[in-house]
């Protein structure tokens, strides 16, 4: 899959956080527009960033250029308020993107985070490329929280080839939270959304994440389930023989799943469209 790719100079890169970031966090973060990963249950999809785009999703990228200087700039306005700073980090890129290696517009950021900290900061990401910062982000946990969170919604790589053929291996995913966490970095496995998994997913959690988060198509799309309805995620369960794991009820029965092997304070549950991840 070709992609097009542009470098920009972006007006804004602290975007204040509202609907289903609006519980804790303050702003999102997004160091690039656009997903190489192209998974295919993803809202981002269906939010006008994409809607009004001619070239699919997952075939474009921009990458901004002036991310950290814009970061340095707005969050010294920011802090000028004496308000809390908690910054979620992506919501609608990843910011380790495959390109990332080469341009290295996140490691930027977190640089110059250790610089001007965020009170809070999340990282949100499906590639391993983290690891090659956790350098920085032992630094940066010196000067506030750091929570980085690794999107797992299967241990299946099967059914990862169903719904996210262009994201990282599910093993490769794992062995980076692991290196993290080993780092000393709080970490958290983040099942969003939850894709079939096999009994054995809570075993290859254990003893790597702080924090287990559960969401589901039918509640974690922003748009309680809608949004992943026009993308046809109903029809592509029942495809492949897995209807029953799109139930509105679902994260229920993962959560209770769960509790067996973790602690009720380590697992945080999305029940409806506004959560803190």
């Amino acid at each position: 899959m070709g992609i097009k790719m542009k470098e920009m100079l972006a007006k804004k890169i602290l975007t204040e956080a509202k609907g289903y970031l609006d519980v804790g966090f303050t702003h999102s973060l997004n160091p690039y527009s656009g997903c190489a990963f192209a998974c295919r249950y993803c809202y981002v999809r269906e939010m006008p960033i994409q809607r009004f785009k001619e070239i699919p999703w997952g075939e474009w990228l921009d990458i901004k250029t002036n991310a950290a200087e814009n970061y340095r700039k707005e969050i010294m306005k920011l802090r000028k308020k004496k308000n809390p700073l908690n910054i979620f980090m992506s919501s609608a890129t990843d910011p380790y993107q495959p390109i990332e290696r080469k341009t290295e517009i996140t490691r930027g950021i977190v640089e110059e985070m250790i610089e001007n900290p965020p009170d809070f900061i999340q990282i949100q990401t499906r590639g391993p490329l983290i690891t090659r910062d956790i350098d920085l982000l032992l630094k940066l946990k010196e000067k506030c929280d750091v929570l980085v969170s690794m999107t797992l919604e299967t241990d299946r790589e099967d059914i990862k080839q169903i719904f996210a053929p262009y994201a990282p291996g599910i093993k490769l995913r794992i062995k980076a939270l692991k290196e993290v966490h080993d780092a000393g970095i709080s970490t958290q496995a983040s099942i969003s959304p939850v894709l079939p998994f096999t009994p054995d997913f809570p075993k290859a959690l254990d003893g790597i994440v702080d924090h287990i988060w559960i969401d589901t198509l039918s509640i974690g799309d922003g748009a309680m389930g809608k949004r992943s309805e026009r993308l046809g995620m109903p029809k592509l369960f029942e495809e492949h023989g897995q209807s029953r794991w799109y139930e509105k009820n679902l994260h229920l029965k993962v959560e209770k799943y769960f509790n067996k092997y973790f602690s009720s304070e380590m697992i945080r549950v999305s029940k409806n469209d506004a959560f803190l991840r």
